[in-house]
């Protein structure tokens, strides 16, 4: 058994002395994993960064194995992503978000492409949480649970939407909410296309798609927590949004 891929990395632990099992986000085969001969060297080791688009070729005598791969170096993000702590935290955030919600070698094609368009924009911190907020909803809906926020869920009128169901991740308005208000979670102009893109209202977003994670996507997986590396980023993006408040 054997194909080639080009994939995303992102994770590596040592295996043995000298190898390291890689797991991979791949185009076309999903988050895989497989055994890379002397990955942990001095040669392999500093291209086996996390976040580095790969060539791979694998191969196992059966479907199920693990199998082992053959890498080639197509772009490293290690230097643009550690220029800037935020945007770092930042892809630590997607790297673990990925490893934990994809299942094993079931091609995410839609999802890829995202993750690559948001990696191109490591060197743009000014707008990286923006477009990370964008992909963590189109990463929801890829798996299950995305929200809708297109008319109000209570009937009421759908341009003055300001609240989302924590229940059902469907839209509310104002006038919908009524008393119920203080229960709903905030929807920022920035969810649906508008608002500054400031970090505040980034912050505030994310906040209601880390809802889903935990209460909705989580369970539904076992009910493992969600990687800290994501509470990390927020942390990150919290203390930037007050230093230029």
């Amino acid at each position: 058994m054997e194909w080639r891929d080009t994939g995303i990395l992102l994770s590596t632990r040592r295996h043995g002395e000298s190898s390291a099992i890689l797991e991979v986000f791949t185009a076309g085969h999903g988050r895989h994993a497989g055994v890379v001969r002397g990955g942990a060297s001095r040669k392999l080791a500093p291209i086996l960064q996390p976040g580095a688009e790969l060539d791979l070729a694998w191969r196992a005598r059966l479907e199920d194995h693990i199998g082992t791969y053959t890498v080639e170096l197509n772009r490293s993000r290690a230097a643009i992503a550690m220029a800037d702590r935020l945007t770092l935290a930042g892809l630590n955030a997607l790297l673990a978000l990925l490893s934990f919600t994809l299942p094993e070698r079931e091609a995410q094609p839609d999802i890829y492409a995202r993750t690559a368009t948001l990696l191109d924009l490591l060197d743009r911190p000014d707008i990286w949480p923006l477009a990370y907020l964008r992909w963590e909803m189109a990463l929801l809906e890829d798996m299950g649970f995305g929200l809708d926020l297109s008319r109000c869920a209570a009937g009421g009128n759908a341009n003055d939407l300001a609240y989302v169901s924590p229940k059902t991740g469907r839209a509310v308005s104002r006038s919908g909410a009524g008393d119920w208000a203080p229960r709903l979670l905030p929807l920022p102009a920035v969810m649906m296309g508008s608002g500054s893109g400031e970090d505040a209202e980034v912050l505030a977003a994310l906040g209601t798609t880390g809802h889903f994670f935990e209460a909705h996507l989580a369970p539904s997986l076992g009910d493992r927590p969600v990687p800290p590396a994501r509470a990390l980023f927020l942390d990150r993006l919290a203390r930037r949004a007050r230093a230029t408040s």
